[in-house]
């Protein structure tokens, strides 16, 4: 037999797929949720004794060499060797890898990613300028086990370092800056190091192969975190760091706790757990999802306290419970990020914490009665109104009346209107699921603000913060480039238009084209705060049109109460909308004189 049926024989399709997917037995075949699109009823099926997988829901199948290649993003060749690594068979060189060209470059930037990581974590150790940032970990708590496991390490403020050492290891020049930890000067005469005077946090894939870098300021530079750019080998929103160390006691446990940054990662992981990984960045992806889902579908979201992480645990809470993930949160005392807390509070306090906390209805339950309060009929109704989009999300309907009723108990409201609300919240949003993907025109307002946010990234550092925690942008065709460009923006890198485009869906990278290669006039800052109140002014309209109908039911229901609360809504949004109305038509005067 060749090498190629060799692995294949030896390769167990149920074994290998069982490592990213949990299966079960379903008469002649095994199956489980797809892990190559979203999904909440098992349609992916694994055939034993045919050794072939297919998806019922995508309509993707294969071998176990195709499962490898879509699920690693591999080449063949490169799949056969990490299948043939598992079942323990050496390989002779193979044809295929002599002649891809794809492989060969992909082999050469793990070499140089894990040549990066041993320089840098020689130099952590190994020079007066790195024991000085080791010093600085240690005064963080991190200890010297913690700093080699992590294969923590610095890069020197001598900016070719790493360049002459990888030069001086024989690596190619081009495939150095393909890494992007290479880069060349202005003039395209010198190449330089990306990383200068930093900590360095090495990011592996899966398999535990080193795919990028994150390096952190030590002192005052700005940006505070620095990010390796997306390679042939490395996509941000397609890796969780510390999966490679963590996803076994993640299976173990069936379930995973979930960070933001690195050091919260790691100081996590010290107390001595290990089921931790990090999003690195306020934004969890469809992609990032999927891929726990091979692992677990019980997640604790333990986000920074501050606003950006309570707007990315929100946003997080609404993409994991349309993956059908049980869901918890945990929000830290005293505002402190988990790093922080485990410094100050302790190991003790942090498991304290972390094994009473709340599921996310109770979690935004509370956070809308801290900030509405019970003692007027508005607050209820502002309350109940917070909760119920998460309520309507929720896919076992038993579990959706318990905490429903849960909700009424607490909110002191009427349970059989509370259930007709999330009655209607749940039809309206099916009906906006369902429009969505046949929307295409963005508004002008859009592609006007994502022009001038392009053009000027300090205008976006201002206005979308605000656009995105205020949900102005929610449902707009705009909204997924608007949510990327922040979360690029948040971990402190400068937004390459050409590199940007790539992680986008068709619709959006067209969309993103377009406003690009527009001839009209550039947008400045003040044209940008007119279209965002002319994105607000929709948002209003919207909520007025939704609200109209139910003012008009507790009407006809004789609700005195209720339809006082609501009519008091109805005037704070016209209030609102005349406000916007007023400072666009004072924007529209002063740029016509």
């Amino acid at each position: 037999m060749s090498q190629v049926e060799d692995v294949r024989e030896a390769a167990d399709i149920v074994k290998i797929i069982g490592d990213y997917v949990q299966l079960r037995k379903a008469g002649a075949n095994m199956m489980g949720l797809c892990p190559f699109h979203q999904e909440k009823t098992p349609s992916f099926a694994v055939h034993p004794a045919k050794q072939i997988f297919h998806c019922f829901g995508c309509g993707v199948g294969g071998d176990v060499f195709k499962f490898v290649m879509l699920v690693e993003n591999l080449t063949f060749p490169e799949a056969l060797e990490r299948l043939a690594d598992k079942v323990g068979i050496t390989l002779a060189q193979s044809r295929h890898g002599g002649d891809d060209s794809r492989s060969r470059e992909r082999t050469a930037l793990y070499k140089i990613h894990e040549a990066a990581a041993k320089f840098y974590a020689a130099q952590l150790t190994g020079t007066g300028e790195g024991r000085a940032a080791r010093a600085y970990l240690l005064d963080r708590g991190l200890k010297d086990e913690v700093v080699g496991r992590f294969l923590l390490g610095y890069a020197p403020r001598d900016g070719r370092a790493l360049t002459r050492y990888l030069s001086a290891s024989g690596f190619d020049g081009e495939v150095m800056e393909k890494t992007g930890l290479v880069l060349r000067d202005a003039g395209g005469e010198r190449r330089f190091d990306r990383f200068r005077g930093r900590i360095i946090f090495p990011i592996a894939n899966e398999s535990g192969k080193v795919i990028a870098f994150g390096g952190r300021a030590l002192g005052d530079e700005q940006p505070k975190y620095l990010n390796s750019p997306e390679t042939p080998i490395y996509t941000k929103s397609r890796v969780l760091y510390h999966l490679d160390s963590g996803g076994k006691t993640i299976r173990k446990q069936d379930y995973a706790i979930l960070v933001e940054g690195y050091m919260d990662c790691i100081a996590v992981d010290s107390c001595g757990i290990e089921n931790v990984i990090a999003s690195c960045g306020t934004s969890f992806t469809e992609a990032q999802i999927r891929l726990l889902a091979r692992y677990s579908r019980r997640v604790v979201v333990n986000y920074d306290p501050d606003s950006a992480g309570v707007a990315a645990t929100e946003r997080s809470l609404n993409a994991l419970l349309e993956a059908g993930f049980e869901v918890k949160v945990l929000a830290l005392p005293g505002g402190l990020d988990p790093d922080s807390f485990v410094r100050k509070q302790g190991e003790a306090e942090y498991r304290r914490l972390l094994a009473t906390a709340p599921g996310y209805i109770d979690y935004v339950t509370d956070r809308a009665i801290a900030g509405h309060g019970l003692n007027t009929p508005q607050g209820k109704l502002a309350v109940a109104n917070a909760v119920l989009p998460y309520l309507s999300r929720m896919p076992n309907p038993i579990l959706r009346r318990e905490m429903t009723d849960r909700l009424a108990a607490r909110a002191l409201l009427d349970d059989r209107l509370l259930r007709e609300e999330l009655r209607r919240a749940a039809v309206e949003r099916r009906t906006d699921v369902a429009s969505r993907p046949r929307e295409f025109k963005a508004s002008a307002a859009e592609r006007k603000l994502l022009r001038a946010f392009l053009e000027d990234q300090d205008v976006m550092d201002e206005l979308l913060p605000a656009l995105l925690s205020d949900g102005v942008l929610g449902g707009l065709v705009s909204e997924g480039i608007f949510a990327k460009l922040h979360e690029v923006r948040g971990a402190g890198e400068s937004v390459d238009v050409h590199a940007f485009g790539e992680g986008l869906s068709a619709e959006n990278q067209h969309l993103l084209h377009e406003c690009l290669l527009a001839s009209d006039e550039v947008p400045g800052r003040e044209d940008a705060i007119k279209f965002c109140d002319a994105l607000r002014r929709k948002k209003i309209e919207r909520e007025l049109s939704a609200l109209n109908p139910v003012i008009d039911a507790a009407g006809r229901e004789q609700d005195w109460t209720r339809l006082a609360a609501l009519n008091e809504s109805k005037v704070r949004l016209m209030k609102e909308l005349a406000r916007i109305m007023e400072n666009l038509e004072i924007g529209n005067k002063t740029s016509t004189k």
